[in-house]
Order: C-alpha cells, then structure tokens, then sequence
C-alpha cells in the first residue's frame, strides 16, 4: 500500500504541472483530466485511510523523506480529497477560460495539501507549506490582468510568508537541540529548542488558519475565483494551519504556555471575526470572516481537545465548500455579492437556495447539524482548561449563529421591487445556474447535516482512540442543549431582523488589522530596507569600485617601473635572449592570453545565462524551487 500513498500526492502534482506547461494547448481536456485525476486522488485517500501505509527514504544528510497516514490523516485525508473533488466538479462548469492553467494549478494546490497531511519530516512538511503557499498566491490571482486580483493574492502570500518562517524556526531549533527533523521527535526536545520550536509551529499555524492578527489576508483572498475560495478556505490551505496545530498538539501540551496561547488566541479570534463576520454586506466577506472563526475553534481544540477539532475540522470542510459555491453560483447568475441585492436569491434558484440554508444552519451550530456538536466538544475541553476561556467560546458561537441567520434570511425572503437594479455589479450575470453547479452542493449538504455524529457518542470515542491524541473530553447534555439553544436564539433573531443587527465600522474593516500590519510591520521594514540600500550605495558599492581603481593604478605604477627599469635591462641582453624573449611573448600573444580571452568570454556566457532566472518575480522562484525539489524527488525515487 506504500504505492497508493505514493500515487495519491505524485498524481496530482503531475497532472498540474503537465497542464500548466501544455498551456491553452491543454484547456479541452483540463477540466475532464482534472475531474478524472480528483476521483483517483479520492479513491487512493480512502485505500490510505483504511490501510494506513507509511513511506520512508533518504532525501537529505540527517533527514528522511518521510510520509505516513496515521489516525488523524486517516480523518482528515478523504474529506480533503472529497471536497476537492466535488469544487473540481463545480469549476468544470463555471471556469471557462485559461482552463488548463486553473485545473494545473488546483491539481499541484491539492497535492500539496495532501502532502502536507501525510508528512512525518520537516523536509516534507516545508516543502509542501511552500508549494501550497505559492499555488495560493497564484490561485487568487488568477485574473492577473487585474491589478487588484494581483494586489489580493500579494498581500495573501506575504501574510502568510511571515508566519510561515516559523516553521524554518521549529526546524533549526530541531537540528540544534537534538539533530532530528522528525515531527514527532519536537515534542522531546530539550526545554529551550522545545519553546522555539512551539514558538515558530504557532507563528505558522496562526498565519495559515487566519487567526488573529493574520486574519485580513482572507478579506483579500476574496478576489479569487469562488471554486478557488471553497477550496481554500474549506479543506485547504486555511485548513491546514489548524490541522498542523492539531498534528503538533504533543509539543504545545510538552511546551506548556503554547496550549494556553493556541487556546486564548483560538478562542479571541472566534469571537472577534464573528463580529466582523456580522457586520460584512458582502456575502463572500461574512463567509471569509466566518472561517477565520470557525478555525479558531479548530486552533482552540487544537489546544484542549484535539479530537474535537478534528471533527470540526472535517465538518466545517463540507459546510463552508457547500457555502462558497453556493455563492459562487449566485454570483455567476446574478452578478453581484453583495447581501442587499442576493435577497430573494433562494427562492429565485431553489436547489440553491435550499443546499445553501443548510449550510448556514449547520454554520450557526443548530442540532442536529455538523457544527453543532463538534463546536462543543471543542467547548467542554475548554470548559476543563478555564472557565473563561469556555465563556468566550460559547459568546462565539451565538455570534455565528447571528451572522449565519442574517445571510440566511436575506437569501430567503421575497425579493423586494427594484432588486434587479444591484445586480452585475462585480460581473455581467447570465441570469442561470446551470446543474453542473447544482450537483456537488448536494452531497456536502448532506456532509453539513450528519457529520456532527464524529463529535456524539459512541462515535465521539472511536474518534479519539483513532485521533490518538488523548480522550475526548466528556460533554455534557446540559452544555449541548445551552449551545443548542443558543443557537436557535440567535437564529430567530437574526430571521426576525436581519438589517437591524449591529454593524461597527471596526468590524467592517476587519478591525483595522490591515492598516495596522502597514503601520506597525510594512513602514519600518521599508524603512529599513531603504536605509540598508543607502548603506550599500555609500559604503559598500564605494569599497567594490575603489578595489578596481586601486588594482589599476598598482598596474600602472608596476607599468611604469617596467618601461622605466626593466625594459632597458632588456635591451642590454644579447640578441639571442632578445629573439627568446621574442617567441615566448608571441606565445604569451597568441596562446595563454588567447586562452584567458577564451575563458572569459565562456564566463561572460554563463554569466549572461545566469542572470536570466533572476527576474526579481517571486512566484518565478517558486517555480524553478519547485521543478529541482521535483527532480530531487525524482532522483530520489529512480535511485531507490
């Protein structure tokens, strides 16, 4: 079975990166190869699942190349591979242009996923965390003739890319506390390298998952093509930030004060991108924000309930993808986002209409739908840690049951007269949803109603013995039936009096947590940038010229001494020596320095050839890092 694991992450990865280099040559047969190839994928990820296959090889001094489907790769690995097949499925019918570079890049997008669930080494790990970062970026630029696509997916990569040096971090304080690049072995490093090494893993997981204060990054993200948001912000990227905390929970819980940061910073960031998620107009913004608190349930019980967040995990998947397209549908329809123009939307298409209420009631965590009872498993781990800390959670949740109910109520009620006037104010609508696009929210309506069953009993158990991180901690029936009605509270009222529900210019803004990375971080790193590049300039480059000039006037002094002094001992030798001296110099013509004119004309070639990859275009990099860790791997693979 080591062949099925293989495949299910070298599959993918191919059949990208032979789309992206076929070009529009490839766009007939993009979306068919891509849906084909996804299947597969799916196949493999239940084979793995059940088989539990484990791969190891040599990849560098001191470190294996290692993969591994264990308990929570067991859970997490399918719905990855399911959700990315169903999103493939939509695309095929909304993505009609540059098919074969968006399949190429969703393809490469989920291998890199997929290889990050499964790796057991740093090496892989890294590897993955960059290839799934640079695919993000390319991702939500995909419409690069617009500059704010190309902006959005900008400020996406480098968000992230600040929190993902931490894992460089966690990586050298593995090599220097104890020369081991193994996952598992971070746990026992020694106190110090055990402490930057949770440091760095946090740092990591927060950028990836948007949790506070990396959360805007998702506001921008919203500019890519909605199959790329399902994917992304459902069993993808997103995904994997929490899913890496879950993964490192033995080094959070053996470090000590990174389960209470995980926990708080899970916990504060539910609650605070709830508010901003209640306050957006913008239907693919309130899902934006609602995943960037719905994970910080995930990060939360990443801390206090591993177990649980894992459901969540895999539950949120199905419920957010479901959520996504469905507002990538109206949006193709009806060309517009925006709340106030979507009211009537349900009824106008009501497959829709219908998959998309069950999502958002799954969303507000109403029983017995998937959110419900995984949010408070998650929640009675917190309840064990601290009092306060379970109170925060549970104001989270009834601020999602809020902004779900509000979405929910505006697509549902009649359509009011004159709606028609705010339509296709992000593109011209085509007024149908055709039933390529209707298919796949069906079953992840069905995986937003019953997946709440991993977090109830007896499942809840054989869940946690499969998760392996530790019991799942007890729920209570009175705590369910508080969240539960909780969640219907806040649902009626938000039905009640959707436009009436509080919208603070902070929370619209996203608690202005853009304008503060400019202020705080994007200023001073200019600055600081500007003042190295005057250094260099003033200091540096003049030290380079001076060494020539320098090498000069010594070869002119030297010049002179030999026109002044030795050249006329010269002239006093016999003749003989003079035609010697002759007949070495025409050698020394003709031969050596004809050689050194050789050399250095190569030089300049392969100097010229060397300058060309440096394009200063960072996604260019992340191609030519990618094709010779491809061909490592490959050699890796031929020389086994």
């Amino acid at each position: 079975m080591t062949t099925a694991l293989w495949a299910l992450v070298a599959l993918p990865a191919l059949a990208g990166g032979v789309l992206l280099l076929a070009g529009r040559r490839a766009d007939r047969i993009a979306a068919p190869t891509a849906l084909a190839v996804a299947a597969l994928a799916a196949a493999l990820a239940g084979v793995v699942a059940v088989t539990r296959p484990a791969a190891d090889a040599p990849f560098l001094a001191g470190a294996r190349w290692g993969l591994a489907v264990d308990g929570l790769a067991a859970l997490v690995v399918p719905a990855v591979a399911a959700v990315a097949l169903l999103v493939l499925a939509y695309a095929a019918a909304e993505i009609h242009r540059d098919r074969s570079r968006f399949h190429g890049l969703m393809l490469v997008f989920l291998a890199a996923v997929l290889l990050t669930a499964t790796a057991t080494t740093l090496p892989v790990l890294l590897l993955a965390w960059e290839v799934m970062g640079a695919m993000s970026y390319a991702l939500i630029a995909f419409h690069w003739r617009r500059a704010d696509a190309v902006t959005a997916g900008a400020t996406a990569f480098l968000t992230t890319r600040v929190g993902d040096l931490g894992l460089y971090l966690a990586a050298g304080a593995a090599l220097a506390g104890a020369g081991t690049l193994d996952l598992a072995g971070l746990s026992a490093l020694p106190a110090g390298w055990r402490d930057l090494a949770a440091a760095g893993v946090l740092a990591a997981g927060f950028g990836k998952a948007a949790q506070l204060p990396f959360s805007f990054w998702l506001s921008r993200a919203m500019l890519g093509p909605s199959p790329v948001s399902a994917l992304l912000h459902s069993a993808a990227m997103v995904a994997m930030g929490g899913y890496l905390l879950i993964r490192l929970h033995p080094l959070l819980a053996a470090a000590g004060w990174a389960v209470d940061v995980a926990a708080w910073g899970g916990a504060s960031t539910a609650f605070a991108l709830g508010a901003v998620a209640l306050a957006q107009a913008d239907l693919k913004q309130l899902l934006a924000a609602s995943t960037s608190a719905q994970l910080g349930y995930v990060v939360l019980g990443a801390a206090v309930a591993p177990a649980g967040a894992a459901a969540h995990l895999v539950a949120h998947a199905a419920t957010k993808a479901l959520l996504f397209l469905a507002a990538g549908a109206w949006l193709t329809a009806l060309g517009t986002r925006r709340l106030s123009a979507l009211r009537g939307a349900g009824r106008r298409y009501p497959l829709v209409g219908l998959t998309f209420a069950a999502g958002a009631v799954a969303l507000a965590g109403l029983p017995p739908l998937a959110l419900w009872s995984t949010k408070d498993e998650v929640l009675a781990g917190a309840r064990e840690r601290s009092l306060p800390l379970y109170l925060l959670g549970l104001a989270g949740a009834l601020l999602a049951a809020l902004y779900a109910g509000r979405a929910l109520a505006l697509v549902l009620r009649p359509a009011p007269p004159g709606v028609e006037s705010g339509y296709d104010t992000e593109r011209r609508g085509t007024r149908e949803i055709v039933l390529g696009q209707r298919l796949p929210l069906v079953p992840l309506a069905a995986g937003a109603a019953i997946l709440g069953v991993l977090a109830l009993p007896p499942l809840a158990e054989r869940v946690a013995q499969t998760v392996g991180l530790g019991p799942a901690p007890p729920t209570r029936p009175a705590e369910l039936v508080l969240s539960g009605l909780l969640a219907a509270t806040g649902l009626a009222v938000a039905v009640a009096a959707p436009d009436r529900l509080p919208a603070p210019a902070w929370a619209v803004r996203w608690l202005g947590l853009e304008s503060a990375a400019r202020l705080l971080v994007l200023r001073p790193t200019l600055a600081l940038a500007r003042a190295l590049a005057r250094f260099d300039d003033q200091l540096l480059d003049r030290a380079v010229h001076a060494v020539p000039r320098a090498g000069v006037a010594l070869a002119g002094g030297l010049a002179r001494f030999d026109d002044a002094t030795l050249d006329r001992g010269v002239t006093g030798v016999p003749t003989g020596t003079r035609r010697l001296a002759a007949v070495l110099a025409r050698v020394d013509d003709h031969g050596v320095d004809g050689v050194v004119r050789r050399l250095a004309g190569l030089a300049r070639r392969f100097g010229a050839l060397a300058r060309r990859p440096q394009t200063g275009l960072v996604h260019q990099y992340y191609v030519q890092l990618v094709v010779a860790l491809g061909a490592a791997v490959l050699i890796l693979l031929l020389a086994r």
